[in-house]
């Protein structure tokens, strides 16, 4: 299993950062590649990713489950690739740091079954923190587009000119490293 925690500043109010975070096809939308993200109930969604490593495009699908609703503050979640063993689960916490700012932090869980877990893991365990920050410095910046247009101080948002990666971008490049073309492409 490898694991990360990032927190990045918002300078929006909670209540607000929690109208844009309560829609997961909002958090779907910033994942590279999505092709479709539907929403099976309150809780539950599947969120169709294209992926390509060089040459090669691969569809996964991507069961993702909200396991608990706790807002403004909180969301637990869990999540499973499938046809492949991965799973994995996190949370996003956001504290007030005054009227119009919070600190966002996220965490994310990764958990690879199998004979190649192990290898897996080592692989991705350095790479997992810079692709949890870089998610959640883009769904800062999402979230400050869409109601703050700028920084208070006018100096726009702070994460501007990210790369754009989801947390399941990690998770799909290391699928592709360590176990190469599949006949069911």
């Amino acid at each position: 299993m490898i694991e990360t925690v990032q927190a990045v500043p918002v300078r929006v109010g909670i209540d607000q950062v929690w109208v844009y975070v309560k829609d997961i096809r909002r958090w779907a939308q910033l994942v590279p590649g999505l092709q479709d993200c539907e929403i099976i109930s309150e809780n539950d969604s599947r969120w169709v990713l294209k992926v390509g490593v060089g040459g090669l495009v691969r569809t996964v699908k991507v069961s993702v489950s909200v396991d608990q609703w706790d807002g403004p503050e909180r969301v637990l979640f869990s999540f499973k690739l499938q046809g492949d063993p991965v799973t994995g689960g996190g949370s996003y916490v956001a504290a007030a740091t005054g009227s119009d700012a919070i600190t966002m932090t996220l965490s994310l869980r990764v958990e690879g079954g199998g004979p190649m877990a192990p290898m897996w893991e080592a692989m991705g365990g350095p790479l997992l923190p810079k692709f949890a920050l870089a998610f959640a410095e883009q769904l800062a910046e999402g979230i400050e587009a869409e109601y703050a247009g700028a920084a208070p101080d006018g100096s726009g948002s702070q994460v501007a000119n990210r790369p754009k990666q989801g947390p399941f971008a990690l998770l799909i490049w290391l699928w592709r490293a360590l176990f190469g073309r599949r006949r069911n492409l």
